[in-house]
């Protein structure tokens, strides 16, 4: 009986150890910003290999919002100060029109001018709201005092 236990117990911590393994390296990957599109204070960035956990992805930004600005020039706030830029999933790449729900960029000539709809970050500031993370069933507001904190309000 302690033979089986044992067996079953190195399986575990084996299985454990994995598990953790595989989390480690998927948080620790870098993130790919494959390709930046504007329309005016709205910007979409398109990138692969993105955070999962909404405190990895306000990490993240957090640590490479001044990058963004200086390489993309993102965000381009207007005159009041507001503010939107969504992170989507760029997955397989540009595809064409016609499929329903898909993100297509203007400033693209078709027809490989889209992307499947997989919204995974956005960031917000306005005058009214202030600082405003958005994952995929969240958000999170950035105090005063530099707090983030999760919007309790329904």
């Amino acid at each position: 009986m302690k033979a089986k236990t044992k067996k079953a117990l190195y399986a575990l911590l084996l299985i454990g150890c994995a598990l953790l393994g595989v989390f480690l390296w998927l948080s620790l990957r870098s993130v790919e910003v494959v390709a930046v599109h504007e329309d005016g204070e709205f910007s979409s960035v398109l990138v692969r290999k993105f955070p999962f956990t909404d405190r990895g992805k306000i990490s993240w930004w957090l640590k490479n919002k001044d990058i963004l600005k200086v390489k993309y020039n993102i965000p381009n706030p207007t005159n009041d100060g507001f503010f939107s830029i969504v992170f989507w999933e760029f997955g397989d790449g540009y595809k064409e029109e016609g499929k329903y729900d898909r993100r297509y960029f203007e400033d693209m000539k078709p027809p490989k001018n889209c992307i499947e709809k997989n919204r995974v970050f956005s960031v917000s500031d306005s005058k009214n709201m202030g600082l405003s993370f958005t994952t995929h069933d969240e958000i999170y507001r950035m105090r005063k005092n530099g707090k983030i904190v999760k919007d309790e309000s329904d």
